[in-house]
């Protein structure tokens, strides 16, 4: 085979929407599918190969194990542990305590892996510093500020009654409560912002509810995010992407610039306002990973 080989680690509504978006757009020649759950997994895989099949895409499609992902170029981690989020503020950071430890185990079974690591798994900026700091792997990015990003630009972009495509800009720092959006540097049609970006980031701060309380969770957004970050981390479209990398002592969401499949921090010029409630975000981050369970000790045997 010569095109990618991609993983992803999770058959819950998350990872099968993300499944089906790589295989429609057959960007990996090879799709492994890796899930604890034998009966989800065994079920998603075939439909997965029914979808390639009538779509007449490339993508082959397998069931895999954890040792597996080795050989693939890029492992999408999408994995959800079972719990009832009864967080009303910060709901993102929901499933910290329950999600850690799966996503722990995992990144101890993949050490030592060379190729790229998306996590889309919530709350993203601490799940992508744990299975970072555990799996001791170098590439490895959140997904969720490109996700708030595209929100930000097309929301504005309705205010302003231009296309999308017209409007620059970011939303940087965590994926959640303690977003920043970079209104300074925001731009449409290369010109200065002309509409209410108040109202436009308290749209983007109802959206996620808007969706939840619609279909439950949100699903395609995340599969368009990782779908369009694999193309710039294989190096096969240059761009950037909003992404959760290493900051400081803590992973959050910056800019990065992709050239031939190497990232670049490009991280626009932001205001005292703007930078104060960045490190306000990297501060609180920092206090809620120390609060993260630790991973048990291996027996040895």
């Amino acid at each position: 085979m010569s095109g990618p080989g991609v993983g992803i680690v999770g058959a819950g509504a998350v990872g099968q929407t993300v499944a089906a978006s790589l295989v429609t757009a057959g960007l990996p020649e090879r799709l492994l599918v890796v899930s604890r759950r034998p009966g989800p997994v065994q079920g998603l895989a075939a439909d997965l190969q029914d979808l390639a099949h009538t779509a007449r895409s490339r993508s082959l499609v397998e069931v895999g194990e954890v040792a597996d992902l080795h050989g693939c170029d890029a492992v999408v981690i999408v994995l959800r542990t079972d719990f009832k989020n009864t967080a009303e503020r910060d709901i993102r950071r929901g499933g910290a305590a329950a999600n850690a430890p799966a996503l722990g185990e995992l990144a101890r079974e993949l050490r030592g892996y060379g190729g790229t690591v998306l996590v889309v798994t919530n709350p993203v900026d601490l799940m992508a510093r744990r299975f970072a700091d555990v799996s001791g792997c170098s590439r490895v990015f959140g997904i969720g500020s490109n996700l708030d990003s595209a929100r930000y630009r097309l929301l504005l972009a309705g205010y302003a009654q231009v296309s999308p495509e017209l409007v620059r800009g970011h939303v940087i720092g965590e994926h959640g409560d303690r977003a920043v959006v970079c209104a300074s540097t925001t731009t449409v049609g290369s010109r200065p912002v002309a509409v209410s970006v108040r109202a436009v980031v308290e749209d983007l701060q109802r959206r996620p509810a808007l969706i939840r309380n619609g279909i439950g969770r949100t699903r395609c957004g995340p599969a368009g995010a990782v779908l369009s970050t694999l193309r710039k981390v294989l190096g096969l479209v240059d761009g950037i992407e909003e992404l959760s990398v290493p900051y400081g002592d803590v992973y959050l969401g910056i800019p990065l610039r992709f050239t031939g499949g190497q990232a670049a921090p490009s991280l626009p010029s932001l205001t005292r306002f703007e930078r104060l409630r960045l490190d306000s975000a990297a501060s609180s981050l920092r206090d809620a990973y120390a609060q993260l369970p630790a991973l048990p000790e291996r027996i040895a045997t």
